[in-house]
């Protein structure tokens, strides 16, 4: 039997075919390989079965190949300089990456709108937040780097005093004096976060090593675990990235003020690079006399891609900020004011030169693995280790005598109080994200396990009895008798040296959290997103003699929806709960101020909380604008409260409700703005003390405003400014119950920016222009003090980029 056989000529076009064609081309070249199969098939079967005659086919004739011509000395030369010119081209490639930057792409934020950096796009948590700030059903802040330098704001405490709905809290007998805020009228003081894992120090931070702050408004349980009654804050640290770069900052200002900042990038090579940096500053504080603010520090960040679905980055932080310590004036109940608001100096100071110190250390390292199992799977771990400590001695200025009509008459007693308190952390968090389509919906899904184990130690020293001892405010190392015009006891000595008790109350808090979430977006139109969030909150209480354990099992969730009219604007409605468990506040060692002491015979279940929210977001100016506006209710049900018996009880609950407007970015290519404006009424709505009914409540500014504004002329000139307005602030337990408010006040800053060259960058900047006197925070006590606010300073910035 014969079989028709191709010419080797078609066969050769098929195997030079099947290296040619697309992805599709497996089935092409089986689909010719079938023809002609069927072909050679057919034609024998024919061949038999027919009865035409056979046709003969000619056996190719190969044909003789042309001899190789040899190159003319013009081919080689081309032939080598299309060489080079490609090996020069790969070697520009390469090297891309590792050239200097642009003096315009120096460290810019890659959260951040590029042609209007005060408008931040997205926030680090792509994960749970992956949507843009326009399509996120829920009130964000977010200060970019670029706000916080033409805030000169290097500490997060200037955050909470410049940023309207955050008012700062004071740090009291028993719980530490470092960051304290109040987000929507609800203590935040233990729901700081570092790329988003929970920083329990309660601690003194910079932001030298800070690429922008998030703060998150409204309760947040589903996103970030206990707590966040009124928001989180979230530190977004500097990372390691794909550009060259140095930049130096130094500052020279009034107060003998002296800082200087480095930040560099530099590319190793293309998959792999380190930022480092580091900060140097000597300076006092404008309007207090004595009163240091020293600090030092270091960051190394590394970022590791051996392919392009595995990154590895590493981040180190160091900070140590040392001084002697502002622990404030006392207030002047007869006048309803402070000292300092009824003829006392601004500047007076009442701590001891020769005893009061304090130090706030903290050492964090984070690394983090993601791996790109595919287009719709992406896997990461995180994990965290930290240490920090604050260590002080300070003396607080409290139960003043003001029976004479003469201020300079007037004396107050100067008590001790210190704290020797460490921190240690160690968190994992896992996250698996998943990208799908169904009929026609995108998904964002989020799996997470997160476990941390914290564990806090606070002592105090020795022969420093305090109010923290249940010592009254005559207590052992304190002195009475002090001149509040003129204090006469700055120089005293004879101290000794102080010593710490050796019984510190410790905290043992582990937590084992499973979360889930999801994000759909249909057509970007409908978008809608929950969660659901569990935690296993485990912790033990303990001193040299006592020990107690308690356990909270946390369940909470969140809903949201937008609806986007059009493709600039948005429209949503979200609800949400978090949880607060007994004993969540980690700085304290009593139960009025949030903490478990081991003997305590009381426990108590968590507080809930509720929160509603509507509101609407725009993005204008060609889109360089986020204009937002939300009405919000947040209630808190089984709160915490000391009863007329001085029992602490769960019997209260109380509501806040209020409108949050903000707007940041760009109005024209010329002028950019960042600010808000926060309203809010608050009432006790459920207490055991019938006196407490119907209370706005304490600690709380009912009202703020901030903006930020500068705009650029030519000639590369910015000028620009900052006003900033707070309410009166009432003094209480959580209900203003005391009669002691702080005055509202205003407050105005300016700063001048010229853009030298390309490298170069001066900025003069004036804070409190006015010289307002103005206070931070209230001590809630019967016997109250407050903390005095900077005053005038006058600053010379000057930046370097390369």
């Amino acid at each position: 039997m014969g079989l028709a056989v191709a010419p080797r000529s078609l066969r050769a076009i098929a195997a030079r075919n099947s290296f040619e064609l697309d992805g599709n081309s497996g089935k092409a070249v089986s689909a010719v390989a079938g023809l002609i199969a069927v072909a050679s098939v057919s034609s024998g079967a024919q061949a038999q079965q027919s009865s035409l005659p056979p046709v003969n086919v000619d056996a190719p004739v190969e044909r003789s190949r042309p001899a190789a011509s040899k190159p003319t000395p013009e081919q080689v030369r081309a032939r080598n300089a299309l060489r080079r010119a490609a090996q020069r081209q790969q070697a520009q490639q390469q090297a891309a990456a590792a050239a200097p930057a642009p003096a315009g792409a120096v460290d810019r934020n890659p959260y951040a709108d590029p042609a209007a950096p005060y408008k931040v796009d997205h926030v680090q948590a792509s994960g749970k937040f992956p949507e843009p700030m326009l399509n996120t059903p829920k009130t964000i802040t977010v200060l970019s780097k670029e706000v916080l330098e033409d805030k000169n704001a290097t500490t997060l405490k200037e955050i909470g005093r410049s940023t309207a709905g955050v008012t700062l809290g004071s740090g009291e007998g028993g719980n530490a004096f470092g960051d304290r805020f109040f987000i929507r009228g609800f203590d935040a003081r233990n729901d700081v976060f570092i790329d988003g894992i929970r920083d329990p120090a309660v601690s003194i931070r910079e932001n030298f090593f800070t690429e922008q702050i998030e703060i998150l408004r409204g309760p947040a349980s589903s996103y970030a675990g206990r707590g966040t009654a009124g928001g989180a804050i979230n530190i977004v640290t500097k990372q390691a990235g794909d550009v060259n770069f140095k930049r130096m900052d130094t500052e020279f200002g009034t107060d003998r003020t002296k800082r200087v900042t480095l930040d560099v990038n530099q590319v190793v090579d293309p998959s792999f690079s380190v930022r480092t940096g580091g900060l140097f500053q000597d300076a006092n504080v404008a309007g207090r006399n004595y009163v240091t603010d020293d600090r030092w520090g270091t960051f190394l960040s590394t970022k590791y891609t051996p392919t392009n679905d595995i990154k590895i980055t590493t981040n180190y932080v160091h900070t140590d900020l040392s001084g002697l310590p502002d622990f404030g004036v006392p207030y002047y109940k007869q006048g309803n004011v402070p000292v300092t608001s009824a003829g006392i100096p601004r500047g007076t100071w009442y701590g001891f030169l020769n005893r009061d110190f304090q130090t706030a250390r903290q050492d964090f390292g984070t690394a983090t693995a993601e791996y790109k199992v595919n287009e719709a799977i992406t896997l990461s771990s995180k994990v965290r280790g930290e240490h920090s400590l604050l260590n002080y001695i300070g003396t607080l200025p409290q139960n003043p005598v003001t029976t004479s009509p003469n201020p300079l008459l007037w004396t107050t007693t100067a008590s001790a109080q210190s704290r020797y308190q460490t921190v240690d952390v160690w968190a994992n968090q896992n996250e698996a994200t998943f990208k799908l389509d169904t009929g026609g919906v995108k998904h964002t899904a989020v799996f997470g396990v997160e476990y941390t184990n914290e564990n806090i130690s606070i002592d105090r020293y020795s022969g420093l009895a305090s109010e923290l001892a249940g010592s009254g405010f005559t207590s052992n190392g304190a002195l009475s008798g002090i001149n509040l015009y003129s204090p006469q006891s700055t120089y005293v000595g004879g101290f000794g040296t102080p010593t710490l008790t050796g019984n510190p109350t410790r905290y043992g808090v582990n937590t084992s959290s499973v979360y889930v979430m999801d994000t759909a977006n249909w057509q970007d139109t409908i978008i809608v997103n929950g969660g659901i969030r569990y935690d296993g909150y485990n912790m033990s209480s303990s001193t040299n003699t006592a020990y107690l354990k308690m356990n909270s099992d946390l369940v909470n969730y969140n809903v949201g929806l937008v609806y986007k009219p059009t493709s600039i604007g948005s429209i949503y409605a979200a609800y949400a709960t978090s949880a607060n468990p007994f004993g969540s506040e980690l700085d304290a060692t009593g139960t009025d101020y949030g903490g478990v002491p081991a003997n305590t015979t009381v426990l108590l279940g968590p507080e809930r909380n509720k929160a509603a929210e509507v509101g609407t977001k725009w993005e204008l100016a060609d889109r360089h604008l986020l204009v937002s506006a939300a009405l919000f209710q947040t209630t808190k049900d089984n709160a915490r409260e000391t009863n007329a018996a001085g029992i602490l009880t769960s019997g209260a609950a109380y509501k806040i409700q209020g409108i949050d407007i903000e707007a940041e970015g760009k109005i024209t290519d010329r002028w950019s703005i960042f600010g808000g404006l926060v309203l809010m009424q608050s009432k006790v709505t459920q207490s055991n003390i019938a006196s407490n009914l119907g209370l706005q409540l304490a600690n709380v500014a009912h009202q703020s405003f901030s903006m930020l504004t500068k705009y650029k002329f030519d000639g590369d000139w910015e000028v620009g400014g900052q006003a900033v307005y707070r309410s009166k602030v009432y003094g209480g337990t959580f209900a203003a119950n005391t009669g002691n408010e702080l005055p509202s006040y205003w407050r105005f800053d300016a700063f001048v920016e010229k853009k030298i060259d390309k490298n170069w960058t001066m900025k003069f900047y004036a804070q409190n222009l006015t010289n307002k006197l103005y206070y931070d925070t209230l001590y809630r006590s019967a016997v109250p003090f407050v903390a005095v606010a900077p005053g005038r300073a006058f600053y010379l910035i000057t930046t370097a980029k390369f």
